[in-house]
């Protein structure tokens, strides 16, 4: 095989090192967006080898973003230590600051957690919070931990509150007030209801309400109204309190009854009228229909009426 050359090998060599110088040049992008206060060659170019990690301008606000010149990167790159770079017709880069939002909701989530810890929120309560001036619009670092609530201040007979926070990113806290208004998970009819329904949790829901009013009309757990009769005619929209109900009326007034006598082994049944309404397990009055005395005993599940109290003598006379 012939030789090539020295002078055609010289060439070709010169050729691949300045191809391969070329390649290597970091790449200039054309829009970044960075997380950190600063801009690094790493952010702002592909390709930027050991000096990735050197700072070259301060980063724009959390949320926002700005433009940088190509003069203005080329000059912050020499002083970094960069001189050569493959712009690519490239002549500005938008540089964006990546933040997590801080809303009203943020914000009173970190109070609600607050109120929860100490005590002041207990179950099915919530806290609905009305700020001064402007809501609460912020944009922080994005980071673990975007805001932090740093102390609270709250008064309970009025509701203000004054809340300190720090937001990532942020040089100075944020110092924020209003009003906190409590409320509790109240039950509610679903429908207009006479009296005498038996409620059931097709019947209910639940709802806010305000804790003092709540409190002061009588709060009663839903579970306890399941299965329970209302004593009145009742709207929707209404909400219940333990006075709204009472145990299933079992017996009704006027009602024949079948009325058993025990006495030790012995059981006796008399038919009678019941001259009151009755739940379970509460007293009765009953008209004996034969004797036309007039007996006391106690509603039984099944719609009759015991009586156990007295003894053969007086059972005999009745």
């Amino acid at each position: 095989m012939p030789a090539k050359p020295l002078s055609g090998l010289l060439s070709l060599g010169l050729v691949m090192a300045l191809a391969s110088t070329v390649s290597a040049a970091p790449l200039l992008r054309s829009d970044i967006v960075v997380t950190g206060a600063v801009v690094t060659i790493g952010d702002m170019f592909e390709d930027a080898g050991p000096l990735a990690g050197q700072a070259i301008f301060r980063a724009p606000s959390p949320g926002t973003a700005g433009i940088v010149p190509l003069d203005a990167v080329r000059n912050a790159a020499r002083n970094a230590g960069l001189v050569d770079f493959i712009d690519d017709g490239v002549a500005e880069v938008r540089v964006a600051r990546a933040a997590t939002q801080i809303d009203r909701d943020t914000i009173s989530a970190l109070i609600t957690a607050d109120l929860t810890t100490r005590g002041i929120l207990g179950r099915d309560m919530l806290a609905e919070l009305r700020f001064e001036g402007a809501e609460p619009q912020f944009f922080a670092e994005a980071v673990e931990e975007p805001v932090r609530l740093v102390s609270l201040r709250y008064l309970p007979g009025n509701g203000s509150f004054s809340a300190r926070v720090l937001i990532a990113g942020h040089a100075e806290p944020i110092d924020l007030s209003g009003n906190i208004d409590l409320m509790i998970m109240a039950p509610h009819l679903v429908q207009n209801l006479p009296a005498g329904t038996i409620l059931g949790p097709e019947h209910i829901e639940m709802r806010a309400v305000d804790a003092r009013i709540a409190e002061s009309n009588g709060f009663v757990d839903p579970e306890y109204l399941i299965g329970k009769q209302l004593q009145r005619q009742n709207r929707a929209g209404v909400m219940l309190r333990p006075s709204d109900v009472t145990e299933p009326q079992i017996v009704s007034r006027n009602e024949q009854v079948t009325v058993y006598f025990r006495n030790g082994p012995m059981t006796l049944s008399v038919k009678g009228q019941a001259l009151n309404a009755a739940s379970l397990g509460q007293p009765v009055a009953v008209l004996n229909l034969v004797s036309r005395k007039v007996v006391h005993g106690r509603a039984l599940a099944n719609g009759a009426v015991e009586i156990t109290s007295l003894s053969p003598l007086k059972l005999a006379g009745l």
